[in-house]
């Protein structure tokens, strides 16, 4: 056994995606369509909906401590001032057109179309929204808007009403800020719950091989090999937004911006870019990060000190890409038509959420389940999104996190040249690659 837990989780999770893809087929196509399903569901299912309900138990908690520590985190006071003023408005710059981006990527692409409600055991039909919700239906857009802040944040948190959530831990989060010496010990609690959290779902993800077994199987009985399509196109879909958003908004700011050549900087940054999309951890790959955008990239490093860690709390664009496509992807497998309002809910949702999204891989999936809600999926649908995209989240998520570093990167290059922290002629070495 501890040679089990000696493999990396990423590769268990790889064997057992592998091994329930083929148990399952090999039901289906040994037992009939019509046994193998109610079979696997009835014997196997259960294994995946223990994991779904561990996921369920970890959506909360990960919101409220991680935002909040993530939002006090803004405000060390190393990181204030107009260095942090100007890293910070980048970051949630380039985090808007990130989510925009993967909405029209979404949109387009349709990932989700291919599939349909009755590939999900379970399904909670009658949570789903209206096919089409009108100004006049359920209050309107105004009406969403006022919803947001809860009446008591308390029942927010036991019932998981995930919106009211985040409202109330950004406010909580500029509280504590704003009680300065005092707020200090508040700030302590959230920073440490927030490690807490992060090792709970550390924990928890343990299973993910297991429930990735069962999951697989359970679909590929009941459902056989055409349902990995919409799959593919998701992939297809977010490793296509992420590199454009790398050529266009990171290069563009390279370019015009700050009107440096593009090529240095993406040498200069690929050996973060590849550390970054081994280990699917921008906290991990921070000082690799640090040592690239110093010694290749020109930037100071009492800039590269600042900044970095700072955007790899709050720079969360290949997340807020993500989080737009898998609230679409639910969205279209299960029917649902989305309203502007719902566009603009899910694209400051996925903003503010990727906000506390930073050092646990695949956190992104599981904080996907607000913007799924947010469409119209009931929690139970949204779960069930979830748990089918995340045998496949590990190969996501190595782009994902590539996409934070290059942002994080850029950023630090523009912030270090503004403020007279950037050495040009080490920058124009790079180009002798």
């Amino acid at each position: 056994m501890a040679k089990w837990f000696k493999i990396d989780l990423w590769k268990r999770v790889l064997v057992a995606l592998v091994l329930g893809l083929g148990a399952g087929l090999a039901l289906r196509y040994g037992m009939g369509p019509e046994a193998s399903g109610p079979f696997a569901i009835k014997w196997i299912g259960w294994l995946g909906d223990l994991f779904l309900r561990l996921i369920k138990m970890l959506i909360v908690p990960l919101v409220f401590f991680t935002l909040v520590s993530g939002v006090v985190a803004m405000g060390d006071p190393k990181k204030l001032g107009s260095l942090g003023g100007r890293a910070m408005g980048m970051y949630f710059g380039t985090t808007a057109v990130a989510v925009t981006l993967g909405l029209i990527a979404g949109t387009i692409i349709r990932p989700g179309a291919s599939l349909s409600a009755d590939v999900f055991s379970g399904v909670d039909s009658s949570a789903i929204t209206a096919k089409k919700a009108t100004a006049e239906q359920a209050g309107g857009f105004v009406e969403r808007l006022l919803q947001i802040v809860p009446t008591n944040p308390f029942e927010a948190l036991a019932t998981g009403n995930i919106l009211q959530v985040i409202f109330f831990s950004i406010l909580f989060g500029i509280g504590i800020l704003m009680a300065r010496d005092l707020g200090k010990p508040a700030a302590k609690f959230f920073d440490s719950a927030s490690e807490a959290i992060m090792k709970v779902t550390i924990i928890a993800m343990e299973m993910a091989p297991f429930g990735v077994f069962a999951l697989m199987l359970v679909v590929m009985a009941d459902k056989g090999f055409g349902v990995l399509q919409s799959l593919g196109l998701l992939t297809l879909a977010l490793y296509l937004t992420c590199a454009v958003h790398i050529v266009l908004t990171y290069g563009g700011i390279i370019k015009f911006l700050l009107r440096l050549p593009l090529k240095p900087f993406i040498r200069g940054v690929s050996d973060a870019q590849a550390v970054a999309y081994s280990t699917s951890s921008s906290g991990a790959t921070l000082p690799v990060t640090i040592t690239c955008v110093n010694e290749n990239l020109g930037v100071d490093k009492s800039i590269a000190a600042s900044v970095l860690p700072l955007g790899a709390t709050i720079n969360m664009d290949g997340t807020a890409i993500y989080i737009g496509l898998v609230a679409l992807f639910g969205a279209q497998a299960f029917g649902i038509d989305v309203t502007l309002g719902q566009y603009v809910m899910v694209a400051v949702m996925a903003t503010l959420v990727s906000i506390g999204a930073a050092g646990i891989p695949s956190a992104g999936l599981l904080l996907s389940a607000a913007a799924l809600e947010q469409i119209g999926l009931s929690e139970t649908n949204a779960l069930l999104i979830i748990g089918f995209i995340y045998p496949f989240d590990r190969l996501l998520d190595m782009m994902r996190t590539l996409t934070n570093v290059t942002g994080d990167a850029a950023v630090a290059t523009a912030v270090g040249k503004w403020e007279n922290a950037f050495d040009r002629e080490v920058y124009i070495a790079e180009d002798r690659f």
